[in-house]
């Protein structure tokens, strides 16, 4: 059975839908059999990041209310053979969403996926009760902005009331990754630093991404940046998905910028 990890944040804008796509793509380029979906219903744009808009035929809610079997909306991703895709709709609403339907859909992707990631939809607006409701592990995405962080603390402490393991005694692992670092302000005390954010989140730490130029360039390109072996924020999503399957990883050194191999002194000791 596949692990279903949902890939969540306390408001939009903080680069989820981003996170979700480079990760899933990390992850089938180390072999691993994967499938994203995209779950915020009306506003999709997980397409857009993976190049794959243009070849959507039915999407999520088709399938779950019948109307076409899994297998026609699944797209496989032109370069990754092994990451799949099953778009959102962008016609209907997120009241459509059903416990019971979705539960059979992520059912029928564990048995098939050995990853399912699903891209939440933002806060706890429609979509992210059932988004979360199977999770086996929530990333958390955050800026290093007080706002995002007070979003991602109020995610964070509803996260397991929302979810079936919680509901059968247990917990959803929760990892955090903080997007859109700019080692520069945090020098100058213009950013809330690494340090700072995970004082007051309190979970553990997965990834580390910074503010990269290259991420826009990629998503207007219909690329996933986490193929741009030049991208900082690129090698941070690669290592990012080591993570997940298990392995050992430095952080990016993000004090001096002088490689990838140091870690960040002191935080992870």
């Amino acid at each position: 059975m596949g692990e279903i990890i949902t890939v969540t944040s306390g408001k939009g804008g903080v680069g989820k839908s981003t996170a979700t796509a480079n990760i899933a793509t990390a992850l089938a380029m180390l072999g691993k059999r994967v499938v994203a979906i995209d779950f915020d219903i009306g506003l999709r744009n997980l397409d857009m990041i993976l190049g794959l808009e243009n070849r959507i035929v039915y999407d999520a809610i088709e399938v779950m209310e019948g109307r076409c079997k899994l297998s026609q909306a699944l797209i496989q991703d032109k370069h990754q053979k092994s990451l799949y895709f099953l778009p959102a709709s962008q016609t209907r609403d997120k009241t459509v969403l059903r416990e019971d339907k979705v539960e059979a859909l992520l059912n029928d992707l564990k048995n098939d996926f050995e990853f399912v990631l699903i891209d939440s939809p933002a806060g706890i607006e429609g979509g992210f009760e059932h988004a979360i409701y199977l999770a086996d592990t929530a990333l958390i995405v955050t800026t290093p902005e007080v706002s995002a962080v007070r979003d991602a603390d109020r995610v964070i402490g509803i996260i397991d009331a929302k979810s079936k393991r919680a509901k059968e005694g247990g917990e959803v692992v929760k990892k955090l990754i903080i997007n859109r670092i700019k080692p520069e302000m945090v020098r100058k005390g213009q950013m809330m630093s690494a340090e700072d954010v995970l004082q007051i989140l309190a979970i553990d730490l997965i990834g580390l991404v910074v503010d990269d130029e290259m991420v826009v360039v990629a998503t207007n390109t219909g690329e996933v940046v986490v193929k741009n072996p030049k991208s900082q924020s690129g090698e941070a999503y690669r290592r990012i998905a080591r993570r997940v399957i298990g392995e050992t990883v430095p952080f990016l050194d993000l004090q001096n910028q002088k490689g990838f191999g140091a870690m960040i002194k002191g935080l992870f000791k």
